[in-house]
């Protein structure tokens, strides 16, 4: 997944190059476009964007603790587009906020994670257990659904609200049993030789879903062009960082301040995207369904306009 490939790099790079033609015509020079993303391993495409940007184009990167900020963020227009949790993404969705997902930006990232000798081993182990788990967060969707598959509800544990990053430390601290949380925390837990995996939870029909990339119904009505640019430009951003492993993790440890133990022990858990096809699809309906069944939001989004899936569509095509 990691290796670097020559054929690859050169084809990326002849992108790159058309990216600064006068065809793209999204940008205007000197524009500035801001992205806003979470401070994870897996929200870390964003930074490879200047990259690949258009001359007379800079990329503002806005880090953001949760993934309701980050969506908050989009809606208001304090950034032009955001990368965050498909859950919040959902929510702004169903209450009619004019969010709309245009791309995929990570798979995976997720952990359930146990004090190391805690004697939790599995997920019906966790009964009783202080367990932290992030509310409106992708992992809290996924978290119900594998303890109900165990014949378990949420009031079979004592749910404690943290943010992801401050998951580890509490673990470390003792303060809690476990964790639902996103890497690079459980990288942390692993690399500092406190925790354990309990469970990569993929095994639901949610599968491996996670991040996505959103934008508001305005920005593209007003300016479909900018959107096609920015996406050719996370496009190159995600293959570029998933083919070069080093890249990645400096990266990674650059913008998150983490040592490198840590973020190799995460990377594997990562897996950078873009394209939105049948399966993604499939399981953004089922997510949202769970969302509903457990009356996170009170009626589905329009998924028709919700998800917009054209312009990858037609940047897969090419």
């Amino acid at each position: 997944m990691y290796s670097t490939n020559r054929r690859d790099f050169i084809r990326l790079t002849a992108i790159a190059a058309a990216l600064s033609t006068a065809s793209i015509k999204a940008f205007a020079a000197d524009r500035v476009v801001k992205i806003g993303t979470l401070k994870l391993i897996h929200g870390v495409t964003p930074y490879f964007y200047e990259k690949f940007a258009p001359d007379g184009v800079k990329f503002e990167v806005i880090p953001f603790e949760t993934p309701t900020d980050g969506k908050n963020a989009v809606v208001t227009g304090t950034v032009d587009f955001g990368i965050f949790g498909f859950a919040a993404a959902t929510l702004g969705g169903a209450n009619g906020e004019p969010i709309v997902v245009i791309a995929s930006a990570c798979n995976r990232g997720m952990a359930v994670v146990a004090k190391k000798d805690s004697g939790i081993n599995t997920i019906k182990d966790l009964r009783g257990k202080k367990v932290a788990i992030l509310p409106g967060s992708t992992q809290e969707v996924v978290i119900l659904d594998r303890l109900s598959a165990e014949g378990m509800t949420v009031k079979d544990v004592e749910s404690v609200r943290l943010s992801f990053s401050d998951m580890a430390p509490a673990l470390a601290r003792g303060d809690i049993d476990a964790y639902v949380g996103a890497e690079p925390g459980p990288g942390i837990s692993l690399a500092n030789g406190v925790g354990q995996i309990v469970e990569y939870p993929y095994t639901t029909p949610t599968g491996s879903l996670n991040m996505v990339l959103a934008t508001r119904r305005e920005l593209i009505e007003k300016d479909p062009e900018l959107i096609k640019a920015l996406l050719k430009t996370h496009r190159l951003a995600s293959e570029y960082a998933m083919k070069d492993r080093e890249a990645f993790i400096a990266i990674a440890m650059q913008k998150l301040g983490q040592q490198k133990p840590s973020i190799e022990k995460a990377a594997p858990n990562v897996e950078l995207t873009w394209n939105i096809d049948d399966q993604f699809m499939k399981q953004a309906e089922y997510y949202g369904g769970q969302m509903l069944s457990k009356k996170q939001i009170r009626q589905l989004p329009d998924y028709k306009t919700f998800i917009d899936a054209s312009f990858v569509k037609a940047l897969a095509a090419t």
